[in-house]
């Protein structure tokens, strides 16, 4: 058990019998009356998002997660297949667990694999990972019309924003937490 005192981002709690991970949060000790946790809280299983307020000090049960770090190896069908950097076991994971991360994943890059009782809850990637354009239009010097930015497909098939000047083959860095550009990479 631990005290709404306890709460961080990416802390997982047990509230009516359902996982929740914490996304924000913030404490609140208004003028008068006592002090308070609003948090913005997240279903693993489903996604959905609410935001749900503790009274400060109290008690919240918290989920053992076990973080493992891993390899994605490749994908099968719509599962995706990890490998444990310590034991070298591999897990199938289906594509409604990996979630948006799929956008961001290639070939053997390291991610954080959580399990709560052998199943797994989410992917965890690094902040930014590095990707290369596999398809953009040439951009024009001088055209600003779409303040500077032009659509551009990586090579997991996401499509994003970025700078005029960037060609195919680029590769730059994409931000995992808003799917926005970076950053270019020069090798």
């Amino acid at each position: 058990m631990a005290t709404t005192n306890d709460l961080k981002n990416g802390l997982v709690m047990v509230i009516d019998g359902q996982l929740w991970q914490v996304v924000e949060f913030q404490h609140v000790k208004p003028g008068k009356g006592p002090a308070f946790v609003r948090t913005k809280i997240r279903n693993v299983m489903s996604g959905k998002t609410v935001d749900k307020t503790f009274n400060a000090g109290v008690k919240i049960e918290t989920a053992t997660v076990d973080r493992r770090d891993m390899t994605y190896l490749y994908q099968d069908g719509d599962d995706y297949v990890f490998m444990d950097q310590e034991t070298y076991e591999q897990i199938m994971v289906p594509r409604e667990t990996v979630g948006d991360a799929v956008n961001y994943m290639v070939e053997n890059q390291d991610v954080i694999v959580s399990q709560h009782d052998g199943q797994v809850l989410f992917i965890d990637l690094p902040a930014t990972v590095t990707l290369t354009i596999t398809h953009t239009e040439p951009g024009l010097q001088g055209d600003r019309s779409s303040a500077g930015t032009k659509p551009a497909t990586l090579e997991t098939g996401y499509e994003i924003q970025v700078p005029l000047y960037m060609e195919e083959g680029s590769r730059i860095k994409v931000d995992t937490r808003t799917g926005t550009y970076s950053g270019r990479v020069t090798d």
